[in-house]
């Protein structure tokens, strides 16, 4: 064990890097994912990928690793901007977006971001960048599970997540279950067919810590590292529902 925290933001979010990452980004798209602190999922996909080793995955959050608990731009190339502070990668996939538009290469720009970052002012600063520049090839997945680093997501700023704001900035939009692998894929395609020049936020309602019930929409589990004990447990419940 890695004795890490953050488990619960990632099991959030880890069925959309599968639909994204794993299934449906291509050699020209660009994948960031925002919400660093889910660097566990991150890793487990680039390991799937084959592009971190099972060596390089054993030594996350060890001295001297280079799978730090949040993710340094360090060797890999599935990782190419160090992710920490929240609010950074949305702005860094506009220009990745823009800069793609500029060069016509048909690339896409993936960004996984949690609901959380939408309280910060660098999301909007980026979001009316995206707009003004008809980023079309820009695809913003909100992590919307409901609960941030001190609190529900609605008692810290009010509901930044609610869809109706993206629609008024003037992105298209669509809410989508993010644990339904296939749902999330038939919504990007639905954009990707779209013939309009807007930018495209899919608010992605999960679970945190899904699939185990100790921390399924538990707040702690933002942080608490998992004991023995709660690992065998976790690995049980697992293995019984998607084994």
């Amino acid at each position: 064990m890695a004795n890490a925290g953050h488990i619960g933001c990632s099991l959030s979010c880890i069925d959309i890097l599968i639909a994204v990452l794993i299934s449906k980004k291509t050699e020209k798209d660009t994948f960031l994912l925002s919400k660093g602190h889910a660097a566990s999922a991150l890793y487990v996909s680039l390991n799937y990928l084959g592009e971190i080793s099972d060596e390089e995955l054993s030594t996350y959050y060890k001295n001297g690793t280079t799978l730090p608990a949040h993710p340094a731009a360090l060797k890999f190339k599935g990782i190419p901007f160090a992710i920490g502070s929240l609010g950074h990668g949305f702005p860094i996939g506009t220009g990745i977006s823009l800069g793609s538009k500029l060069l016509a290469d048909g690339g896409y720009t993936y960004v996984v971001m949690s609901d959380g970052e939408t309280n910060e002012g660098t999301t909007w600063e980026a979001a009316h960048f995206a707009v003004k520049h008809q980023l079309n090839n820009l695809i913003l997945i909100i992590d919307n599970n409901g609960l941030q680093g001190f609190g529900e997501v609605n008692d810290v700023m009010g509901n930044t997540t609610d869809i109706a704001k993206w629609q008024a900035i003037g992105f298209e939009t669509a809410t989508v279950d993010g644990h339904d692998i296939d749902a999330i894929q038939n919504a990007i395609e639905s954009f990707q067919n779209s013939k309009n020049n807007k930018p495209k936020v899919l608010i992605s309602k999960t679970v945190k810590g899904k699939g185990v019930s100790f921390m399924e929409n538990k707040l702690e589990w933002h942080y608490n590292p998992m004991t023995e004990d709660l690992y065998k447990q976790a690995l049980s419940e697992i293995a019984e529902k998607y084994l």
